[in-house]
């Protein structure tokens, strides 16, 4: 019984791998529909605000962290061909941050969440990502948030995808 669990989930995870591979191919066919930019994570325990968007749809990452100096961090905002799902990634390009976090939350506006990953590594040189444990963070509607009491302060990458507007039946 064990193994068919198993098997479930790593059909779950296949699924959800898959639909991310596709919206991502479909974000990068049109550059008008994607962007990144750089921007620097800033230590000193202040909250900092970080925005981007494309025509309508937005998303924002606020932050507040601790230790070292300024890391160079990335935001890639998309939008689906069809306009159906827009896509916010932040992350620091080259690899694990060395800041802690004492609070993050991510935001998009004009689309609700349908999939959202927080990563303490993200993959470079050989390593691959880490992703949070569940309970270090909560997902919303709208927002991607630390667990007070729960968060390690370790985060390197956050991925939301969410659906811009509903299907008619």
């Amino acid at each position: 019984m064990a193994s068919s669990r198993s098997h479930c989930f790593g059909s779950s995870s296949a699924l959800i791998v898959s639909l991310i591979f596709m919206l991502i191919l479909a974000f990068t066919s049109a550059k008008e529909r994607t962007k990144t930019v750089e921007f620097n994570v800033k230590p000193g325990g202040v909250v900092y605000t970080f925005t981007e968007k494309i025509k309508k749809y937005e998303c924002s990452f606020t932050y507040a962290s601790q230790g070292g100096t300024n890391e160079q961090w990335q935001m890639s905002v998309g939008l689906s061909e069809d306009e159906s799902h827009f896509s916010c990634s932040v992350w620091r390009p080259q690899g694990k941050s060395y800041l802690f976090f004492t609070q993050f939350k991510a935001e998009v506006k004009g689309a609700k969440i349908e999939y959202a990953s927080a990563y303490s590594q993200t993959a470079m040189g050989g390593q691959r990502d880490v992703a949070l444990k569940e309970e270090e963070y909560s997902v919303g509607d709208h927002t991607v948030t630390q667990k007070d009491g729960k968060f390690r302060a370790e985060l390197s990458k956050l991925t939301i995808i969410g659906r811009t507007r509903h299907d008619e039946l």
